[in-house]
């Protein structure tokens, strides 16, 4: 790929050297003095380059000397630019010098420019300056050699791929997976029979998502071709949009060159026809070739249409008349069946192993079509699963078997080239990252990537480019966030994000090549950093020793550097930064981590959400900084003095930084400043006064101002000229919160007046007692927040604010309600979203009332939330559906119908607790009240609320509504609910909660048996209303259900908790009107209602149960439960759930039996009746999971063993995970059995079982697969069962083959642990205090070995290994944790496998023995018996974490070497009094160790004391 890395790099890269090399700064101040005749070889030299490199990157492609020739005019270029970044660097150095900043800084301006001197600087540039010439020279004489040369016009036409009609499809597969769009086009074409314009229908999509084959099937799909008999047409068009060739083709004439002719031979062809035109492929951009063409086209009969398939979204947006068809990402199933196709030849050809491996290919494919067929491809012939895997470690962009790159990289090369290397450095970003665009371009810019145009700022160029990639789909996913960025006050920033389809990041990595790197795992030593590299994206644990391994070893140029995990340590090799542009970092440090001089160059830094307490005085030395974000470091406390000399600031994030109590002064200098999130005001001569803003005119975006209580004058508010920000979108002014008068408050608002194109305008803490008029006078105002505003009854005058949509109200302690005055009903017409909390005194809508029915308050409202608002009795008055107009033309049932919100579609009441009423005069004289379109109702703590609306017949409301809608509402299931009365037609989420006094459904008695129906329906949830007793009445539903009734048709998720009195699933017996049903249920969970017994009665037509379509059911807390449906008891019968998949049964002892429930897969049964253990074996081989706790320990009835004998041991069972608690009957020999069953199980959970004694060996036997084991609190659990007589040690069976993590606490009488399988990985006990043994009967004992004595200590004996033991004893064990364990004395033979060993509170623990080759963490802490470590002790070169603590009695020599402790980060030694010294390495690595990661308990001769109180041994360092 070396011709895709020059192409992208080496021409934009040269052209932004070329710009550098004549910037006027360089001559201004005289830089290259000294250096004029190299300066103007190279301004010579670089045109003369770039006029050829398009020539040398084509010829790159196929010959390579030019390729290497590429590569040295790269590697020289990136050296030319980095030097003339020196020289602009010097230039803003010595301009900055002349405004007196170097003055300021004082001495440290000495350290902070070693090259300050002119002929030093000279003598160093100089040098550098003559190797590049040098190098271009040589380049430039090559360059003649290899006979490149100029082209003025566009590169040679590429290989474009042809297309037809005809569509290869054996298997189905591509009419299966694009049926239902191709239906909806066909549709679409066939709908547009009668109409007299040509339809312009364009598919698009990014390359290799099946829009071709799409197209294909359409045209060649039989009602297509029998409604375009007439005329159906195919042409590939690709990159050649020639008009006369197209029309050529079109009429299937020969070639005609003269345009005119073509044209009307066109319009004769398809004159009086209607036709189907498919053009395929398109890449033109130019409309008026489009439009030349459509002029022509247009000629045909009525109901014609052209279907265009394209890559660019901008294409299609001008081409078509309909909305564009944006192709969907195939189905994860559809793209597993094209691999299968390709990879196997026949269906009795898939070895298990590699069908095993197809989930993870089409992970791969991430629904692209095309790369299912190629990689499908390259995997067939290939019949082991080391071949597959070696295909699926590739990029599919690098995998040279297949031909999936030459097509998406057409795309690419279609790019002009600044836009080539923007796209190509997304490739550092992680596959589905989401980029941040505001930031992506910026990064950008930092790069340099984006041309500078007169007049035109960079970020709008920037903007640009995005959305031109946008359109050619290389970005996909666009979507808007809304940060908030305070805690209390509604202050949201926009964050738009992208992200990259993963075969186009494939095509950006495959021209980067190692040029970026993506870390989100810690490397090996081997794998850090290439020399390459100069954009990293870091987001692995502990990233600080990722740079500091690799920067040790290596010195690559970085240039972007995104670290987004925290780093708590130092970093290293600071020098080695010098090259960044970009910088994010997320530090845990309270001081900047890296030195200002070293970052000369730097025009992005991102420090946000880190701990820093200060930036460095000397930051204000980055001249050339673009952005700083120091958003959300919330001990942050100030900025830089000097910050007013970094003159190229563009960009300013200081929002959530708490403790910034004012701006630097003179911040009004930075005259480049586009964002400013907050300005802090501040009182002092070190802090800018808000007059600074004055002269700040290009700020756009949001600003904050803060702290306005320091502005005490008017004049000062008028001076920041906030009202002449024209850019300014949105804005926030704060006083800070307290309970005392802000003096003069008012007259600073009045001073802010903001501009009158500001979209959203937020107040907080503003104590005036009214609102400035300009409030009322912002035509483009969508947004207004007013918080803590607590002297003012009224709103501001928003008569002239008609653009208002959101509207947010919070803690306004004297409003009263919201119009107040005489015309109020025009005051919200475009109001969309409403949010009312804490309003203590608000009690009505108005301050005057008016008659109902009358007119509308929030016509357009679509999302209303009322929180605490204790005063309020209902919601806004009323008016008749329709208006009064017409009046004279309504039937008496219509004149009855009102509606306050006719477009709401959310709806949150929360603590209202005087409200009761649903209108202001709510069910007057039989009136009813529809939400038409109210999709989400949350009711929490309205304890006064005893009933929802009383709703009108659906029949009747559609009359009125004219809903097509709610027409198809009212015949769900074969049902006719027109009768049935709805206030709710359109309502899909319904949640109830804390509102005691509700009780009925509507507003009208239930002795008048009004059927209910909530027809739209699909979650209901009702928590804590204890007054209710039964769930709505509702209609018939006609069809399998006829003799069923069902409030809730298509009700998919019910909820019910904390129902004291529910009892009854409906309002009347179910054998007078029939049984309630909920026909499209899959999920119930019931909780603490504990009347309740049964489950909802089904009929014979609807598989004997209420919940026929049930999968998932949850049932906690239910005292009285015990059937599984109403008639149960009566008829004996067993009720079945057909679909049921997941049973979660807690604490509900009458149940004491499990239902039919053949697809069930996953049990759970928590303190459970024990009698409902014998229905487990109905269920046993449908199951994958099982967890089974029962309430007691129970005594197994010999009839219930009896039942388990009849478990078929020769039918396995699928369960993979099995959780067992006070089950002791499993452990019974009856039971064997069923053990014999779980050849697939994987996790076993065994706890409190008192059967269990010995360890189970006959049970174990069966478990074959079993990869993790946990055992706790199995109390009389001693160790193996007692060997018979003659029967030696030896001859136990082998247990758990597979077994990986074994797992063992609190079981008080374990002695010794099963012998281990030598596959673990993982092995934990704890609180065993009888423990003696943890790996079971070891074969090779080891010897003892006299130690070495210690001064004062006795000498040990050391365990002496065996080297069998070494070798082949738990050759995969990784980590060992053994805590508490009192009895337990030696831990012997450790593999050399082991990374992590924790020991605690072994308290007779004498011995630990092994070799510890891998060792990466020792924690051993409170064994004041071990003796020694010697035997476990190398080099400990891979050791990170040290730490020894109460163990008294240890006597150690600390290994030394030239390797030893080369990995540690943390080291604690402490109550060790026989350490008596550390070695040199250890002494040379506690240097690069911080305070925190180190603790050591003794002093040396001179040594600086690290903790000072903790220190009682003394140890020699």
């Amino acid at each position: 790929m070396a011709e895709l890395v020059a192409s992208m790099v080496v021409g934009p890269l040269l052209s932004l050297v070329k710009e550098k090399a004549s910037s006027y700064l360089l001559d201004q101040y005289k830089v290259m003095e000294g250096m004029e005749e190299q300066h103007k070889i190279l301004k010579r030299k670089l045109p003369a380059i770039l006029d050829v490199i398009v020539d040398a990157e084509e010829k790159a492609t196929h010959r390579e000397g030019a390729k290497a020739w590429l590569e040295e005019v790269k590697t020289v270029a990136y050296e030319a630019n980095e030097a003339f970044d020196e020289f602009n660097y010097e230039a803003l150095r010595r301009e900055a010098k002349e405004k007196g900043h170097i003055r300021k800084l004082g001495f440290n301006a000495v350290k902070l420019f070693p090259t300050h001197n002119r002929v030093a600087f000279r003598n160093k540039m100089g040098n550098k300056l003559r190797r590049i010439v040098q190098t271009i020279e040589v380049l430039v004489s090559e360059m003649n050699a290899f006979g490149f040369n100029y082209q003025n016009q566009a590169p040679a036409p590429k290989q474009w791929r042809q297309t037809a009609s005809i569509i290869v499809d054996p298997k189905n597969i591509a009419s299966e997976s694009r049926a239902e769009e191709m239906r909806e086009i066909v549709k679409m074409l066939t709908d547009n029979a009668s109409n007299a314009d040509l339809m312009v229908l364009p598919i698009f999509g990014m390359g290799g998502m099946g829009k071709t084959t799409l197209a294909q099937l359409i045209y060649n799909d039989p009602d297509v071709q029998k409604h375009f008999q007439q005329l159906l047409k195919w042409i590939c068009v690709s990159d050649d949009f020639d008009v006369c060739s197209l029309a050529n083709k079109i009429c299937g004439s020969s070639d005609d060159k003269n345009l005119e002719k073509a044209l009307q031979t066109l319009q004769g062809h398809l004159s009086g026809k209607r036709y189907l035109l498919i053009l395929d492929d398109v890449w033109n951009e130019d409309i008026n070739k489009w439009e030349k063409l459509k002029a022509s086209l247009k000629h045909g009969d009525v109901g014609s249409a052209i279907l265009t398939t394209t890559r660019n979204k901008g294409i299609a947006e001008f081409m078509g008349t309909v909305k564009p068809h944006d192709i969907a990402l195939l189905d994860r199933s559809f793209i597993k069946k094209i691999i299968e196709s390709k990879a196997f030849s026949s269906e009795e050809s898939k070895p298990a192993e590699l069908v095993d491996l197809v989930d993870h290919v089409v992970e791969r494919c991430v629904g692209s079509p095309l790369a299912a067929n190629a990689l499908g491809s390259v995997l067939r012939g290939k019949s082991s699963s080391e071949e597959w895997n070696a295909v699926l470690s590739k990029s599919i962009a690098h995998n040279k078997e297949d031909q999936i790159l030459p097509i998406l990289k057409l795309s690419y090369d279609d790019l002009p080239s600044h836009m080539k290397q923007c796209f190509a450095f997304c490739s550092m970003f992680p596959k589905d990252y989401e980029i941040p665009v505001e930031i992506l371009i910026q990064l950008w810019m930092a790069n340099g990537f984006i041309p500078e145009q007169n007049d035109i700022r960079l970020e709008t160029t920037g903007k640009q480019i995005f959305n031109e990639l946008l359109s050619r789909s290389f970005f996909q996913d666009l979507k808007q966030d809304k940060e908030e960025r305070d805690k209390e006050v509604y202050w949201y920033c926009s964050t738009t994000t992208c992200k990259i389809h993963d075969l186009m990041h494939d095509v950006a990595l495959s021209v980067m090549g190692k040029e970026v790197a993506t870390i989100t795992e810690k490397p090996k030593q081997s794998e850090c950093l290439q020399n390459t590299c100069r954009h990293l994206f870091l987001s692995c644990d502990k990233p600080e020793e990722v740079l500091n391994d690799s920067l040790k070893i290596r010195c690559p140029a970085i240039q972007t550097q995104l670290c987004g995990r925290r780093i708590n340590s130092s970093l290293q090799h600071l020098a080695k930064y010098s090259s960044l542009r970009a910088l994010e970092l997320y530090q845990g440090k309270s001081t900047f981590l890296l030195k200002p001089k070293q970052l000369h160059h730097l025009r992005y830094l991102d420090i946000s959400y880190s701990d820093i307490k200060a930036l460095p005085e000397d930051i204000s030395i980055l001249y050339n900084l673009h952005t700083l974000n120091v958003s959300k470091c919330e001990k942050l406390g100030r900025l830089p003095k000097g910050i007013k000399y970094m003159t190229a600031l563009r960009h300013l994030y200081t929002h959530g930084c708490e403790m910034l109590k004012c701006m630097p002064p003179e911040l009004g200098q930075l005259t480049s400043l586009q964002t400013l999130t907050n300005f802090v005001v501040g009182t002092g001569s070190d802090c800018s006064s808000i007059g600074e803003l004055q002269h700040l005119n290009n700020l756009r975006g949001p600003l904050l101002l803060s702290q306005l209580e320091n502005v005490t004058e008017a004049a000062d508010a008028k001076q920041a000229n906030i009202g002449n920000k024209k850019e300014l979108t949105e804005l926030s002014l704060t006083w800070t919160h307290s309970e005392t008068e802000k003096q003069h408050c008012h007259k600073v608002l009045e001073g802010l007046e903001a501009p009158h194109g500001l979209e959203a305008l937020r107040i907080k803490y503003y104590h005036g007692t009214s609102f400035p008029t300009w409030m009322g006078m912002l035509p483009k105002m969508v947004e207004l927040h007013l918080y803590g505003c607590n002297n003012s009854n009224k709103l501001p005058p928003l008569a002239s604010a008609r653009a208002l949509h959101v509207l947010r109200l919070e803690r306004l302690e004297k409003l009263e309600c919201l119009c107040s005055g005489g015309t109020f009903f025009d005051l919200f017409p475009n109001l969309k979203e409403l949010t009312l909390d804490e309003l203590p005194e608000f009690d009505r809508w108005c301050e005057i009332n008016w008659v109902q029915g009358e007119q509308i308050l929030f016509p357009q409202l679509e999302e209303l939330s009322i929180k605490n608002c204790g005063k309020l009795t209902a919601l806004p008055g009323s008016a008749l559906v329709g208006g009064s107009c017409s009046r004279d033309y309504k039937e008496p049932d219509e004149m009855k119908i009102l509606w306050a919100f006719p477009v709401l579609k959310v709806l949150k009441l929360k603590d209202l607790k005087s409200f009761q009423r649903w209108g202001a005069a709510e069910a007057a004289q039989g009136q009813q009240i529809i939400f038409p379109q109210l999709e989400r109702l949350s009711i929490w703590e309205c304890k006064e609320l005893t009933t929802l609306p009383e709703g009108p017949e659906l029949r009747t409301a559609l009359k009125v509504l004219k809903s097509e809608d709610l027409e198809l509402g009212t015949t769900l299931c074969g049902g006719d609910y027109g009768k049935a009365r709805s206030a709710f037609p359109a309502l899909k989420v319904l949640e109830l909660g804390g509102l005691k006094s509700f009780q009925r459904w509507g507003a009208a008695e239930a002795a008048q048996r009004q059927e209910i129906v909530f027809s739209r329906l699909e979650k209901l949830s009702i928590h804590q209303c204890q007054m209710l007793i039964t769930l709505p009445e509702g209609p018939l539903l006609g069809g399998h259900y006829e003799k069923a009734r069902s409030a809730f048709p298509v009700l998919k998720l019910l909820e019910l908790s904390g129902l004291d009195n529910f009892q009854n699933w409906e309002e009347v017996e179910a054998s007078q009107r029939g049984d309630t049903m909920f026909p499209h249920l899959e999920e119930l969970s019931i909780e603490y209602c504990t009347n309740l017994a049964a489950l909802p009665a089904g009929t014979p037509l609807a598989a004997r149960s209420g919940l026929p379509r049930l999968m998932k059911l949850q049932l906690k807390n239910l005292k009285s439960f015990k059937s599984w449906g109403g008639t149960e008891a009566i008829t004996g019968e067993q009720w079945t759930f057909p679909d049921l998949e997941t049973l979660d049964i807690s604490r509900c002892p009458e149940l004491t039996t499990l239902p039919e429930a053949p697809k069930l897969s996953v049990l759970d049964i928590q303190e459970g009746n024990p009698q409902i253990s014998v229905s487990i074996r109905r269920v046993i081989y449908s199951l994958s999971k099982l967890v089974c706790k029962l309430d007691k320990l129970e005594t197994v009835l010999s009839a219930e063993h009896g039942a388990f004998e009849l478990v078929d041991g020769s039918n396995k069972s699928p369960l993979t995970k099995l959780e067992l608690s006070r089950c002791n009957f499993l452990f019974h020999s009856s039971v064997l059995a069923l053990w014999t069953c779980f050849v697939q199980l994987q996790d076993l959970k065994i706890s409190s079982c008192d059967a269990l004694v010995c360890w189970p060996e006959k049970e174990f036997q069966s478990l074959v697969s079993l990869r993790h084991l946990y055992i706790w609190q199995c109390n009389d659990l001693i160790g193996y069962a007692k060997a018979a007589p003659g029967q030696p040690i030896s001859e136990r069976s082998q247990l758990l083959p597979k077994l990986e993590s074994l797992v063992i606490s609190n079981c008080a009488s374990l002695v010794e642990v099963f012998n281990v399988p030598a596959s673990l990985k993982t092995m934990d006990v704890r609180d065993c205090p009888k423990l003696e043994s943890i790996f079971g009967e070891q074969q090779d004992e080891p010897e003892l070995n006299q130690g070495p004595s210690a001064d004062g200590m006795a000498s040990t004996s050391v365990p002496k290994l065996s080297s069998s033991a070494r070798d082949h004893f738990l050759p995969c064990l990784e980590s060992l944790t053994i805590h508490r364990c009192e009895s337990l004395s030696e831990v012997l033979n450790l593999p050399p496998s082991l990374m992590e060993i924790d020991i605690f509170r072994c308290g007779k623990l004498q011995f630990l023995s092994g070799q510890l080759d891998a060792l990466q963490q020792l924690h051993i802490w409170g064994c004041p018996e071990l003796r020694s470590l010697e035997s476990c002790l190398l080099e400990f070169s891979t050791l990170e974490r040290l730490s020894l603590d109460g163990c008294k009695s240890l006597v150690v020599s600390l290994p030394d070497g030239p390797q030893a402790y080369s990995s540690l980060r943390c080291l604690e030694i402490t109550s060790c009094p026989g350490i008596k010294s550390l070695p040199s390495s250890l002494k040379k690595r506690l240097d690069s160790l911080d305070d925190d990661d180190k603790d050591l308990d003794a002093r040396s001769e001179g040594a600086k004391l690290l903790k000072p109180k903790t220190w009682t041994y003394a140890i020699n360092l």
